[in-house]
């Protein structure tokens, strides 16, 4: 199972190296991305079950019936915009999805110079700032609101007691904003600022302690050549 499976693309590469594989369950939220997907895969690999989910993998998931040892995979560095809190409820629902033996792929990203963290979040030329402020044009689609993304700025920062980056946006004026699915007017003082999200960055013995908090045991544990980032893998006890 791979959770947040978009494209497939990188697991075609677990789906390379792991030869005697027979079944495949990817889970994401967008089913033009799940159909897509597993119509390639089924296509390149035809002797690969391909069981799609639609789903939100933070909320309550199912395993299909499938012979063990499994393995769940959870790549790239999505584990770390929950928080704490979060994060452990997560880990616990992977966890009891498996059985003693079973395994979890996790990808993290890792601590590293805060100047290359921030300029990571602040690009310039402001992707990420666009992405920050798509939030808004979200908000005003979804719930009838009337942001102005123009009237906001994007802001990352490096918070260093929790390490994690925060990314904001700051109301260049004073102003309210209109949401009308939910009834509510939000007043918003001039530099003003909404978090909007955060990005946890790990050590592995953080990672061995939530994993361990979970019932996951640290097995395995890679890094490319500078340890920006780090792939685990931990087997359930």
């Amino acid at each position: 199972m791979e959770l947040g499976s978009g494209s497939s693309e990188k697991t075609r590469f677990l789906l390379d190296a792991l030869t005697g594989l027979r079944g495949y369950v990817p889970v994401d939220v967008s089913e033009s991305a799940l159909t897509q997907a597993g119509q390639g895969l089924v296509a390149e690999r035809p002797e690969l079950q391909v069981h799609a989910l639609i789903a939100d993998f933070t909320g309550g998931l199912t395993l299909p019936e499938t012979p063990g040892p499994r393995l769940v995979a959870f790549l790239g560095g999505t584990l770390g915009n929950l928080l704490p809190g979060e994060r452990a409820a997560f880990l616990a629902a992977v966890r009891a999805l498996l059985s003693p033996g079973d395994a979890l792929l996790l990808g993290t990203d890792l601590v590293k110079d805060e100047r290359v963290l921030v300029r990571a979040y602040d690009d310039a030329a402001g992707v990420t700032a666009a992405f920050n402020k798509n939030v808004l044009s979200v908000i005003n689609r979804e719930l009838e609101a009337d942001f102005a993304p123009a009237a906001f700025e994007h802001v990352a920062l490096w918070n260093a007691e929790r390490e994690w980056i925060e990314m904001r946006l700051r109301s260049r004026t004073a102003q309210t904003v209109k949401v009308q699915a939910l009834d509510l007017a939000v007043d918003f003082a001039d530099g003003e600022e909404l978090r909007t999200e955060v990005s946890a960055k790990f050590r592995q013995e953080g990672v061995r302690t939530e994993l361990a908090a979970a019932g996951l045991e640290l097995a395995h544990w890679w890094t490319d050549g500078e340890d920006r980032f780090a792939l685990s893998l931990s087997v359930a006890r």
